[in-house]
């Protein structure tokens, strides 16, 4: 009777421990999977200034946008970190536009930079020829792969949709469903391109596993809607970041 008992309380124990490890497995998942609104229509939170103050000018909500209002706005970025994750957003930009959003973006010797995903109006800087400068081309490093030189971009005025994938040293852009961009960080091809660019005098660019998450100001008037992020994987950390000195930050 005690050997049955004592049986008995063993696979109780047992099955308790495989329902509590699948539960956990479940709550992990759900986390990864869960979408995250980087900005929820209606207020700053959750961005901050280079410095770390909140966001009092230059941008402003919109008809449930964010508004970069044009020169002088200076960027803003998120208060926390991001590891692996799938971030869509819309945008649209002014005739002669030119922004960006960044992303893994740390401080380099008090500049604050990061892998970009361009935002242009193409046909006011290039004649139908894709470059490292052009929307959805992971900037200065990699050209967007469009079909005979076009883009699939609407005019100035009208919102594009884009994503950014970014899972362990795997990056890809995408621009209104079509896939512009695949790298991969930290292979012998990345650290060419790297060392053919401006960034060839930063160290590791781009190979650190987190970091913000940017929205440039680059002189030009810009709007932003459904922003949201899903987290793959492991998550960075999530304590606010530390103030960021202002002085020297660079533009790109």
């Amino acid at each position: 009777m005690i050997r049955h008992t004592l049986v008995c309380c063993i696979a109780g124990m047992m099955l308790l421990s495989t329902a509590t490890a699948e539960a956990q497995r479940g709550q992990q998942l759900a986390r990864r999977n869960r979408v995250i609104p980087l900005f929820d229509g209606q207020t700053f939170n959750g961005w901050v200034t280079p410095d770390g103050s909140p966001v009092t000018a230059g941008w402003e909500v919109v008809d449930g946008t964010l508004h970069l209002i044009g020169k002088g706005a200076g960027m803003i970025l998120t208060d926390r970190e991001y590891k692996d994750f799938d971030l869509q957003f819309e945008w649209k930009i002014t005739e002669g536009g030119n922004s960006g959003i960044k992303y893994r973006v740390k401080s380099y010797g008090g500049s604050m930079l990061g892998i970009e995903y361009q935002l242009l109006d193409d046909p006011k800087y290039f004649d139908n020829v894709l470059g490292k400068g052009s929307t959805g081309s992971l900037y200065a490093l990699y050209a967007p792969v469009g079909d005979g030189d076009q883009l699939p971009t609407n005019p100035p005025g009208e919102f594009n949709s884009s994503r950014i994938v970014v899972r362990g040293n795997q990056i890809t852009h995408w621009l209104n469903v079509e896939k512009l961009v695949s790298a991969t960080v930290g292979s012998s091809q990345w650290h060419e391109r790297v060392a053919a660019s401006k960034f060839n005098n930063r160290e590791g660019f781009g190979e650190n596993r987190s970091g913000l998450i940017m929205l440039q100001e680059h002189g030009s008037e810009v709007w932003f809607r459904n922003v949201s992020l899903r987290e793959l994987g492991r998550t960075a950390d999530r304590r606010r970041r530390p103030l960021i000195p202002v002085v020297g930050h660079a533009r790109r």
